[in-house]
C-alpha cells in the first residue's frame, strides 16, 4: 500500500523549467494516468517519481516519507518501460526471477513469487519459453511480471503498449485492467498519449500542458466538465468543436449568437454569463444532431467517413472559421455535398471565456 504526495514539485534543466508547481495526491489503490501532448513532461514526471530524474524543487513523499534524495532502488517502486528489455537468452521464468536472485532471495521465495505473478498474468504455460517464442503482448506481460515479483509499493508504466499493433494494444489494455482488479491495493501510475487507454484504465486522469497540471479528475469528469479549452479539445476524439459567439440573453438558459449566424442555448448557470460577453461555444461531435429548427451550425458537408456504427462529417470551412466535425449515428454517406443543420441539447453545450469554462467561473 502506498500514498504518494507531490507538493510544488519542479524540474529544471539549467534556467529552463520544464515542470513547475506540480501538486498532486495519489491515494492507495488508484491507477493514475498522465496524459498530454508530446513534450509536456509526463515521462519526465514519471522518472522523477522513480528517482531516475532529480527533483529540482518541491517535495515528493511516499507514505509520508520524503523521497527526494532516496535512491531509486530504495523507493519501493517498479517500472515497466515502453521497451520490453527482456534477456533473450533467458527463459520467461529466469527473466522474471532475475532481480530476486540479485537480491539474494531464497529459491523458495523466488519460485513462489514467480508462480504467483505468472498465474496473475496467465503466463504459467510459457515459463520455460524464450522471449523469441512469445508474441509482443506476451513479452509485455513478462516485463510486467518482472515488476510484480518484486512486490513494490508503486508500479510505474511508461507507454507500455506503444510497440504493439492495434489488436494487441486492445488485448493487452484489457489485461492491464484485469491486473489492476486482481491487485486492488496496488498504486499504479501510467503514462500514455492514447486517450482510449486513459479513459478506460484510469481511476483519475492528470492532464499535463505547458509545464503544469491543466486538470485532474475522473475520465467522465474531464469529458463532461472540462475546466478549460485545452482539456476540452484534448479529451475526446474527434476534438470538441469551438465556435465563437456572443451572449445575447440570460435566464433559465444562456443564449448565444454565433459568428456563423447560428444560435445556441446552453444550460450553463445564468450567473456565469454576462450580456455581450464574447465566448466560445463548445460542442462535442457526438453531441450534434440534425435539426429543422434553429441551428448552432449550418454548413456543407465536404468529407464523410463511414465507420459503420457512426459517420463522421467534416464541413467545408469558410475563411478562417474553425473546422466543424459531427459524429452522427449509422451510415450517412449520402450527406456528402449536402447542406446540414446541426444543434445540440443545452446541457451538452459548453461555454468558454478567455480559455476557461464558465462552469468554473
Amino acid at each position: 500500500m502506498a500514498e504518494l504526495v507531490l507538493k510544488n514539485v519542479e524540474k529544471a534543466y539549467g534556467e529552463v523549467k520544464v515542470l513547475k508547481d506540480i501538486d498532486l495526491d495519489i491515494k492507495t489503490g488508484e491507477l493514475i494516468v498522465f496524459v498530454g501532448p508530446s513534450g509536456c513532461g509526463k515521462s519526465t514526471l514519471l522518472r522523477m517519481i522513480a528517482g531516475l530524474e532529480r527533483i529540482t524543487g518541491g517535495d515528493f513523499s511516499i507514505d509520508g516519507v520524503r523521497m527526494n534524495d532516496v535512491p531509486p532502488a530504495q523507493r519501493g517502486i517498479a517500472m515497466v518501460f515502453q521497451s520490453y528489455a527482456l534477456y533473450p537468452h533467458m527463459t520467461v521464468r529466469d527473466n522474471m526471477s532475475f532481480a530476486l536472485k540479485l537480491a539474494k532471495k531464497s529459491p523458495q521465495e523466488i519460485a513462489a513469487a514467480v508462480e504467483k505473478a505468472a498465474r496473475i498474468l496467465q503466463l504459467t504455460p510459457y515459463l520455460d519459453r524464450l522471449p523469441k517464442a512469445l508474441s509482443g503482448g506476451q513479452r509485455q506481460r513478462v516485463a510486467i511480471g518482472r515488476s510484480i515479483v518484486r512486490d513494490p509499493k508503486v508500479y510505474l508504466f511508461d507507454e507500455p503498449l506503444s510497440n504493439l499493433d492495434a489488436a494487441l494494444r486492445v488485448a493487452t489494455r484489457i489485461e492491464i485492467a484485469q491486473l489492476k482488479e486482481a491487485m486492488p491495493n496496488s498504486t499504479m501510475i501510467y503514462v500514455t498519449h492514447d486517450q482510449v487507454e486513459a479513459m478506460t484504465l484510469a481511476s483519475r486522469i492528470v492532464v499535463l500542458a505547458g509545464g503544469g497540471i491543466s486538470q485532474v479528475g475522473t475520465p467522465l469528469e474531464l469529458y463532461e466538465k472540462p475546466e478549460n479549452e485545452f482539456v476540452a479539445q484534448f479529451i475526446g476524439s474527434p476534438s470538441m468543436n469551438l465556435l465563437p459567439g456572443e451572449v445575447v440573453a440570460t435566464g433559465a438558459e444562456t443564449m448565444i449568437r454565433l459568428d456563423n449566424g447560428g444560435m445556441a442555448r446552453s444550460a450553463v448557470p445564468t450567473q456565469a454569463a454576462d450580456m455581450g460577453l464574447r465566448v466560445k461555444v463548445g460542442v462535442r461531435p457526438e453531441d450534434f444532431h440534425e435539426t429543422d429548427g434553429d441551428a448552432i451550425f449550418t454548413g456543407e458537408v465536404e468529407i464523410t467517413e463511414a465507420l459503420g456504427e457512426v459517420t463522421l462529417l467534416y464541413f467545408k470551412r469558410q475563411g478562417d472559421a474553425p473546422q466543424v466535425v459531427a459524429k452522427l449515428p449509422g451510415i450517412r454517406s449520402g450527406l456528402r455535398y449536402q447542406m446540414v443543420k446541426l444543434t445540440a441539447e443545452p446541457r451538452k453545450v459548453h461555454l468558454f471565456a478567455n480559455g476557461k469554462s464558465l462552469l468554473y467561473r
